[in-house]
């Protein structure tokens, strides 16, 4: 493969599109966010986010084929977010892609969304090789995953409640803060005393997740506050809860490191950027700020290793919300 990878991402509240080369270079790398018109409901709205990717699907794609100066004769293969996400914000982004290639004749890579986590990896500069153990953690998701190439990964670990991301964002709800919570709660954290509160890290078998109980220790403590008392105490809670999680993370990630022998450290996903995660893990790699948060270069890069559908076909390819 020669030329350039369009990638495509609607999975959730972001609609965004990339060009990437086959050595894994971005040449451009466009993310249209809906935080705003979704923070008045403290949450994404499934039928306002489709609405919304509606609307801007064409008008990114166009951006990123501008800023990498480039049009579609240049690209050779196309790859969109199929699984998983929001039913209606997949279709829109499956639906764009179909169309183009199709219409321009140009194979088209379905990707699963965590794969591309995965893959912002192996993009420049970064361009982490295979084998190691990453940890997937977003505000849908927590994994631990043996990573054998760049094409195959397997889960050794998940959560049985609660995502990590989740767990962020719904303290944040119950400290009052604004959305998007974990960034919101990571900002707080950092004016706060981490050792003010002790909250408890689920003790689970093998390499799982449970942050259920944590959720619960945190309502209970705030509920157990006077406004006044809950006012002054929101940096130390803040950063005591944000401790909890990233210990429980930083240790399980360890722990699996152990059980499937890549001693190299990875973190991937929208709770890769928090402050607290990478001072724990300072030797791990991390992928870049940029893209840690969904965005369509590392779907771009996925689409590198994956078989592609030939045009013919690829009006048959469907969506799915749930991991493949």
């Amino acid at each position: 493969m020669s030329g350039l990878v369009l990638g495509i991402e609607t999975s959730c509240d972001e609609t965004a599109a990339a060009l990437v080369t086959a050595t894994g270079e971005i040449r451009a790398s466009i993310v249209a966010s809906q935080d705003e018109l979704h923070h008045r409901f403290g949450g994404v709205v499934p039928e306002v986010a489709s609405r919304r990717h509606l609307e801007l699907i064409e008008p990114v794609v166009e951006e990123a084929l501008t800023v990498a100066g480039a049009t579609l004769d240049v690209v050779e293969r196309i790859g969109v977010t199929r699984s998983p996400g929001l039913v209606g914000a997949l279709l829109v982004g499956v639906s764009f892609a179909k169309a183009v290639s199709w219409a321009r004749s140009i194979p088209l890579a379905p990707i699963d969304h965590l794969h591309g986590h995965v893959a912002s990896l192996y993009l420049q500069p970064t361009n982490l090789d295979p084998p190691f153990t990453c940890l997937l953690a977003s505000g849908g998701h927590t994994l631990l995953l043996a990573v054998h190439d760049r094409s195959r990964y397997e889960v050794v670990g998940s959560t049985l409640d609660d995502a990590a991301g989740e767990a962020f964002d719904k303290g944040a709800r119950l400290l009052g803060l604004g959305y998007p919570g974990g960034r919101e709660l990571d900002r707080l954290a950092a004016q706060g005393d981490p050792d003010r509160f002790t909250f408890p890290i689920a003790r689970v078998p093998g390499l799982d997740f449970s942050f259920s109980g944590l959720k619960t220790a945190l309502l209970y403590t705030v509920r157990d506050l006077s406004t006044k008392e809950l006012a002054a105490s929101r940096a130390d809670l803040a950063a005591s809860y944000q401790l909890a999680i990233v210990e429980a993370l930083a240790r399980r990630l360890r722990e699996a490191a152990g059980t499937t022998g890549y001693k190299r450290l990875a973190l991937v996903g929208g709770v890769a950027a928090n402050s607290g995660l990478r001072a724990e893990l300072d030797g791990a790699t991390f992928a870049p700020l940029a893209l840690c948060t969904d965005n369509a270069a590392m779907i771009a890069s996925a689409a590198r290793y994956v078989d592609p559908i030939p045009p013919a076909d690829s009006l048959e390819m469907d969506v799915s919300p749930s991991r493949a």
